[in-house]
């Protein structure tokens, strides 16, 4: 999954952030790989498989957050934006940081049910939040991705 950088004024190894994608699909990494594909200055540094994912060191922050918000856009999932200082640049004096972009997908669609906080939901729309209806009492909650920890499918 490494290639290899089309510049070479930094080493392979060179890395300014992380796209962590957890729960991914096959499509979700196929479009990650086919847009970093479509930049020159961005590659993989490198790739590191985990039990519920995948983490991609990638050379440029500025992608790195435009890719988030793009995966957001297309796929249903939870989107988390964060970055720390990372060392000072010795010749302006500024501050380097090194971002981190998690993306937790939720294979979930119109129709399924879950429950959440011993309530019955059924989902009706999926975008930036679901809009559930409660088999319950009949009324429409939207909920947000990051409420979807709580519940059981």
């Amino acid at each position: 999954m490494d290639k290899q950088p089309k510049i070479f004024d930094k080493p392979r190894n060179y890395f300014e952030g992380v796209l962590q994608l957890r729960n991914p699909s096959q499509q979700i990494v196929d479009y990650v790989i086919s847009e970093i594909n479509k930049v020159p200055h961005v590659w993989i540094a490198k790739s590191v498989e985990l039990d519920n994912g995948i983490d991609l060191l990638l050379s440029s922050n500025t992608f790195l957050r435009q890719i988030g918000k793009k995966l957001k856009e297309r796929f249903p999932g939870d989107l988390k934006l964060t970055s720390s200082i990372h060392t000072r640049n010795y010749m302006t004096q500024k501050d380097v940081h090194r971002g981190c972009v998690l993306f937790r997908h939720y294979d979930i669609k119109a129709g399924d049910k879950f429950v959440l906080q011993g309530e019955e939901m059924e989902v009706m729309r999926v975008g930036a939040q679901l809009l559930c209806k409660s088999l319950e009492s009949g009324k429409k909650v939207h909920i947000r991705f990051d409420q979807l920890k709580d519940a059981r499918f």
